[in-house]
């Protein structure tokens, strides 16, 4: 058991007006809306392990590395939420960022990479961190080390583009 799985808490996935209120950025995306969330989010594409179905899910960006085309994810509800399972199982996939697709590839974190992330986020978004960690059930203390502690137990994913940052709309050669 590795200490991701020994995290306090892990949140019950949303349902009712909860998941439709979580599912609006997929609608104003596909809507062409994209650009409204700036790079504060982004839509990853991805294909059910067993279902082999299409999926889109919304996600906030954790880190954003212009120069090398990365963007950091983290799993809130866990390494059981069904997009990260299904990254572990196709780690090539798309994103949309605005207008822009983007071809990645999947790389998941250690709980050290984790936990400099999260102290970064922290630096940047300190309200936001202390309500993530009590989101995922870590006290919310505001400290760097409470923050790395929190890092080292929340799954982060760095989504690598392929050939650099691509900028064309999806339907366009």
């Amino acid at each position: 058991m590795t200490h991701r799985d020994t995290a306090p808490h892990r949140p019950q996935s949303a349902a009712g007006w909860r998941r439709m209120a979580m599912r609006l950025p997929v609608m104003l995306f596909r809507a062409g809306l994209g650009p409204l969330f700036g790079k504060r989010l982004l839509l990853l594409h991805h294909t059910g392990r067993v279902s082999g179905l299409d999926h889109m899910t919304p996600l906030e960006v954790v880190a954003y590395d212009p120069t090398g085309a990365s963007w950091t994810v983290a799993s809130g509800f866990g390494p059981q939420a069904d997009w990260y399972q299904n990254l572990r199982h196709r780690p090539k996939t798309v994103i949309q960022v605005g207008n822009h697709y983007n071809a990645v590839t999947a790389r998941f974190l250690c709980p050290d990479e984790g936990a400099e992330v999260m102290a970064d986020y922290a630096r940047r978004h300190p309200r936001t961190a202390r309500r993530l960690c009590a989101f995922m059930g870590f006290p919310p203390k505001g400290t760097e080390a409470s923050f790395r502690e929190a890092g080292r137990a929340i799954p982060f994913v760095r989504l690598d583009a392929a050939h650099g940052p691509r900028r064309h709309n999806r339907g366009q050669a």
